[in-house]
């Protein structure tokens, strides 16, 4: 049995991922041999430990379901910071299976880039440079001495990896990219690459930055 402390971190949690107000059935389904009492009690806890003032979020019950919300008294100055925020990164297919034989297959050349992929990839690399999410790493010592390329420091923010060790199998990077980057995929776009790490990814969003718009961090009502 879950001691009440844990029970209230889980109940914390639960509500924190969830997208949309969680109702009580889908705790306890999450929750299985919870007594329904004793989970009502430890919500109305939560509940009134999030509406101290120490706290700037709440959880509300919206729809017979519970959320993060942020507060009504912070409106003013969340909607200034949040209009100050940088739109996010989109990318498009073909920037996204770029990206990937990048990550795999680094540092690369573009004619390797361009030899995965089956077409020119000289405009989507220049895309991908503007949105700083690779950067250059010399140049390959062969004839010509083409520039090779690399991810930088914001693709591991964006993906939410400490270093490119923790890269996931494509299959993973598909659901990461997705949440990370709104991107469209389809997995045979991009053909499996030699050296696919094996470790599984860093669970990106799970505190994945948090976007703004998500409820716990949701802009302030109009």
């Amino acid at each position: 049995m879950l001691t009440d402390e844990n029970l209230k971190a889980l109940l914390e949690g639960i509500i924190y991922v969830a997208p949309e107000p969680v109702t009580l059935d889908g705790i306890l389904k999450a929750l299985e041999g919870e007594d329904r009492e004793r989970v009502k009690e430890k919500l109305r806890e939560l509940v009134a430990d999030y509406e101290q003032s120490t706290h700037g979020i709440h959880v509300r019950q919206v729809a017979n379901g519970y959320k993060f919300s942020t507060k009504a008294e912070h409106h003013e100055v969340l909607r200034k910071y949040v209009k100050s925020l940088k739109p996010p990164v989109r990318l498009s297919k073909p920037a996204l299976e770029t990206l990937a034989v990048i990550a795999y297959r680094q540092p690369v050349t573009v004619p390797e880039i361009d030899e995965v992929r089956g077409v020119d990839s000289g405009g989507v690399i220049h895309t991908l440079l503007e949105k700083k999410l690779v950067v250059t790493s010399g140049r390959k010592s062969v004839v010509g001495r083409p520039i090779l390329y690399r991810t930088s420091k914001d693709f591991l923010v964006h993906f939410g990896l400490k270093d490119v060790g923790e890269l996931p199998s494509l299959k993973e990077f598909e659901e990461l990219a997705k949440r990370a980057l709104g991107a469209e995929w389809t997995e045979e776009a991009v053909p499996a690459t030699s050296g696919e790490a094996a470790t599984a990814p860093a669970e990106a969003a799970t505190e994945e930055s948090r976007e703004p718009g998500h409820p716990a961090n949701e802009s302030p009502d109009d």
